[in-house]
């Protein structure tokens, strides 16, 4: 596995592999989006066999491409949250999030977020990089956040997510005995109203797609491995909400019983996907948190 110091974070490199223009081989070998070909044209980033060259340069088989990553720090307060940090190399760190804290910032969350916890762990690491997120959960979610460090990292795992390319597997406690050991659930969401980030089942709404399967029943609720193969928002409250099975927790769609647990027991346990550079293969699980340890423990 490639480690930080073997490889300096900022820089890409690519040798050619057949003939084709610098920008053939930008956006479809190494994953560039279009708005990053004009800023490497801007800021002459790009180099070919160690001299700046245009995208619409030709380029020959075994010529040495490098790409310049320069990134600003992104203006968060770094704040030491003691966040547990899972997996950290050039191009991406992950991160295991608990309830009750928010990703980025918000009007009425701008501190003690995710973000300002990775900006003091940035700091103390002595690099300088932007904070792009991957993938985001509701504050009262947790689990395996990914942050990208630079654009390119950030383009090529969204890229991987829409195309259905990173695994991503939920543990969640439902109300109710779920009678199916598997199932799946086909049906489109909508948000009805602007004005709400209530979402509901709705033929006008998004292709989704869940996929359960029960992992333990227990009194009148059902412990859940979710896996997703579209990621609307809210999707698996959505859809549990759907068949009659809401999370336990959940204001919005589901049970709520302050006795058992405070939040919705939702969990993101599990993340697999290839490294965006070295396209290394990497599996990521966050164990259940005490908080849904205990509630499924009430409920046996």
């Amino acid at each position: 596995m490639f480690k930080k110091e073997e490889q300096k974070y900022d820089t890409i490199s690519y040798t050619s592999e057949e003939d084709a223009t610098l920008k053939e081989i930008l956006l479809d070998k190494l994953n560039f989006s279009v708005r990053s070909l004009s800023k490497m044209k801007k800021n002459q980033t790009v180099l070919v066999n160690g001299s700046f060259k245009k995208p619409s340069t030709n380029i020959k088989k075994g010529d040495l491409i490098e790409v310049k990553i320069e990134e600003d720090m992104a203006n968060f307060m770094a704040q030491d949250l003691n966040l547990d940090i899972l997996y950290d190399d050039f191009d991406l760190i992950m991160v295991n999030k608990p309830p009750f804290i928010v990703v980025h910032p918000t009007k009425s969350h701008n501190i003690n977020t995710i973000a300002n916890g990775i900006t003091d762990y940035i700091i103390k690491q002595n690099e300088k990089v932007k904070i792009r997120f991957v993938n985001r959960l509701d504050m009262n979610t947790s689990g395996l956040v990914i942050i990208a460090k630079n654009a390119y990292a950030h383009y090529t795992l969204s890229k991987d997510m829409s195309d259905d390319k990173v695994a991503k597997k939920y543990i969640t406690v439902v109300k109710g005995i779920v009678k199916e050991n598997f199932g799946t659930i086909n049906e489109p969401i909508y948000r009805a109203d602007e004005d709400s980030i209530k979402r509901v089942v709705d033929k006008r709404g998004q292709e989704s797609i869940t996929h359960y399967k029960v992992l333990e029943r227990l009194n009148d609720a059902t412990v859940l491995e979710v896996k997703l193969e579209t990621g609307r928002t809210h999707q698996i409250r959505v859809h549990m909400n759907h068949i009659g099975h809401g999370i336990i927790g959940d204001e919005l769609y589901g049970y709520v019983d302050e006795n058992l647990i405070s939040r919705q027991a939702l969990h993101a346990y599990i993340l697999e996907f290839d490294q965006p550079r070295t396209k290394e293969n990497l599996k990521f699980k966050a164990q259940i948190p005490k908080d849904m340890q205990e509630l499924i423990e009430k409920l046996r």
